[in-house]
């Protein structure tokens, strides 16, 4: 199986988009941000483990101050795809699992 490792800069930008959008928005509107939390570290754990969530959760409680009706569904399409986003990483890494760990691929491809 031959291996291509030419995805450049592109996939790192495409990885990270979540996480850029959530930091200039923080950058460009603290006030929003001060206004969704309360508490400095909440936003950090955000940027850290879901970030498509915490941007969506930004954008919906700025006007109303809650989650309401539509808004449930637009917050879980978020944690989808932050679940979605975890999952895919570790499926393109799945080949550095040192054989013989559950998950790893065979070292022998007749196997």
């Amino acid at each position: 199986m031959r291996s291509n490792n030419n995805s450049g800069c592109l996939t790192a930008f495409i990885s990270s988009f979540s996480r850029i959008m959530l930091l200039m928005v923080w950058i460009a509107r603290p006030v929003m941000m001060d206004a969704t939390f309360s508490s400095f570290i909440i936003p950090c754990l955000g940027f850290m483990f879901l970030p498509f969530t915490t941007l969506m959760y930004v954008f919906l409680m700025q006007g109303v101050g809650a989650i309401q009706g539509l808004d449930w569904l637009w917050l879980l399409l978020a944690v989808v795809l932050d679940i979605a986003s975890i999952g895919a990483a570790g499926v393109s890494n799945r080949n550095r699992i040192p054989a013989g760990y559950p998950g790893s691929y065979p070292q022998d491809p007749q196997q």
